[in-house]
């Protein structure tokens, strides 16, 4: 496993916020596009609960992938991402319009090997910014990022495991919750009341913007 200096490596931050985003269900919708590949491979998600295990199942039987089975789709989706995911609306006129002003990161929680694949796509979509793929906790990656800078840093996820992660290593952190409409989203774990939420793109520039804006 890369250390988190080799996992930084590449990237370079000027004297300015620095603002760390998830990808999946941030800035590239995941579970609806994951969705319509499933149909294509005669399985569906079952929006029992905030997890893909136990919730894929076979059209024709009903049955429930194993977790070999669940895992492979899953790869195999990240292998074909560049067929099927897309910016959330606005994301990507946001983005580019806070690059003005801070430093933008990408920090997706997926095997590196598929890293190649989700900088093409990034990048087809006009957001050319650094990113980082790894499985490690996004913690100790967003800590060492920012070296502890007397700067504004925000960092979005959907994810509260990530976010609690960040909130331990970098307290000083706005720590944004993103919350896709979709039925499996519902079952989510919600963040703790003193994080924000956004459910849309403008409302994330509002946060950012107020969030700088509280520093000299």
């Amino acid at each position: 496993m890369m250390s988190e200096d080799d996992l930084i490596a590449h990237i370079h931050l000027g004297d300015r916020p620095l603002a760390v985003f998830d990808v999946d269900d941030v800035v590239l919708q995941f579970i609806a596009p994951f969705e319509t590949y499933l149909a294509g491979q005669e399985l569906a998600l079952l929006p029992r609960s905030f997890r893909l295990f136990g919730n894929i199942v076979s059209t024709a039987t009903g049955e429930p992938l194993s977790e070999a089975d669940v895992t492979a789709a899953i790869l195999r989706f990240f292998d074909e991402q560049e067929v099927w995911q897309t910016p959330f609306t606005e994301a990507t006129s946001v983005l580019n319009t806070l690059a003005r002003k801070a430093d933008i990161v990408f920090l997706t929680a997926m095997p590196p090997l598929y890293s190649a694949q989700r900088r093409r796509l990034l990048d087809r979509f006009d957001l050319p910014y650094p990113l980082i793929a790894t499985e490690s906790p996004k913690g100790p990656v967003v800590e060492r990022l920012h070296k502890g800078r007397p700067l504004p840093l925000v960092f979005a996820d959907d994810m509260v495991r990530n976010l609690q992660s960040v909130a331990e290593h970098a307290p000083q952190s706005l720590l944004l919750h993103m919350l896709p409409e979709s039925p499996i989203h519902r079952h989510a774990p919600r963040a703790p009341e003193n994080l924000a939420r956004f459910c849309d793109w403008q409302e994330a520039a509002r946060l950012i913007d107020t969030h700088f804006a509280s520093h000299p």
